[in-house]
């Protein structure tokens, strides 16, 4: 039995039917008709603005802006960004605070320097950046995932399980499955897919009490695949603070998220250099002071336990990552922080020192009869 079945087995052991379990989508509404094991969501289709270089620094649109993306090269201190109102007012300049540092595994330069940042702009007009002296390849995008004409998708009928923990696809959040193709229909990031090592866990670093997840994601998607030239969303799963999980990085359609029918884990872009074989998990919020909240902390430990179980990985375990890509290796904890790959505060001072206290709780739930 491979490791697919048996992770499936372990879902119908739990009185899980493996696969799909009843959920309604997120952020869409469903209209009357809908087919047998598929139903038809609307969603609000993703309007942007995007912009470069010293033109980034000012950006008016003409749609309500509800997050502004950001990117550059060079320092990652000294930046801020105010918003412009409705009414043409100015807000108080605020410090944007980077991300990490991600990217494909075959970026140049050095990694660290490599800014990404999402804000709430709350329906603003546009906004107004101040970025430190030496940034350089500036870009920023206007996005809208709210306000905009609603378009229909076809999606699951039920949400997916993996033994037992319960995920939302792709076309649950409302992803737009054409922002992975360039203009002449070719695909900007193929998948690549590779055994799994290890398991790495994010933050966000976005708002805390966030009141409609489902449109960050879409806009971090946009973010990741147009304003980044990444092709996709960085991360394989993302959590939100209710404790409902994502699917990701685009992995084909067998089924379970972030890997092939091999139980090969698709490339994504989160660990700039250490992506291919190294598992991304991102929490939505910020955990710099404030720590996750008890149901994504829940969520986590599931998740964490059903892809080790998954990947015969010992949680506890520490071990030689090695890039399938470039041979470049890195000693670490099994489960990993961003901080311990790169130069950056992810996932935050108070899910950071929580790492240890995880691992264990990963493993004991591996000991019990179900993940």
């Amino acid at each position: 039995m491979n490791r697919r079945a048996v992770l499936m087995a372990a879902g119908a052991a739990t009185g899980v039917v493996a696969g799909l379990a009843a959920m309604p989508a997120i952020g869409a509404t469903a209209p009357a008709a809908a087919t047998s094991g598929a139903r038809a969501v609307r969603v609000p289709r993703t309007r942007a603005k995007s912009v470069t270089g010293t033109a980034a620094r000012t950006v008016q649109a003409d749609f309500p802006v509800e997050h502004v993306g950001v990117s550059w090269t060079g320092p990652r201190r000294g930046a801020s960004i105010r918003l412009i109102g409705q009414d043409g007012s100015r807000g108080e300049w605020t410090a944007l605070q980077p991300v990490c540092g991600a990217g494909a595994d075959g970026d140049a330069g050095d990694p660290a320097k490599n800014v990404s940042v999402l804000v709430p702009a709350d329906g603003a007009a546009g906004y107004e950046l101040q970025l430190p002296d030496g940034a350089t390849d500036v870009r920023s995008t206007a996005i809208d995932t709210v306000n905009g004409p609603s378009k229909e998708v076809a999606t699951a009928a039920k949400a997916g399980r993996i033994a037992g923990v319960e995920y939302i696809t792709r076309a649950g959040w409302g992803a737009d499955e054409s922002l992975r193709f360039k203009p002449d229909g070719t695909e900007n990031s193929p998948q690549t897919y590779y055994p799994a090592q290890t398991m790495t866990v994010h933050h966000t670093a976005g708002v805390n009490g966030d009141p409609d997840p489902a449109a960050t994601i879409r806009a971090y998607y946009y973010l990741h695949a147009i304003t980044n030239d990444w092709g996709d969303i960085g991360y394989h799963y993302l959590i939100d603070e209710a404790g409902l999980v994502y699917e990701g990085r685009y992995s084909g359609t067998d089924g379970i998220p972030a890997h092939d029918v091999s139980g090969k884990m698709v490339t994504a872009f989160h660990a700039s250099g250490y992506n291919s074989g190294n598992l991304g998990i991102a929490l939505l919020g910020n955990s710099n002071e404030q720590p996750p909240t008890a149901a994504a902390r829940q969520s986590l430990t599931r998740l964490l336990a059903a892809l080790s179980a998954y990947h015969n990985f010992d949680p506890e375990a520490a071990v030689t990552f090695v890039n399938p890509v470039n041979g470049v290796r890195k000693d670490v904890q099994m489960i990993s922080g961003h901080r311990d790959w790169l130069s950056t505060e992810c996932p935050g001072s108070t899910l950071y020192g929580d790492l240890p206290a995880l691992r264990k709780d990963v493993a004991a739930k591996l000991l019990q009869p179900h993940v």
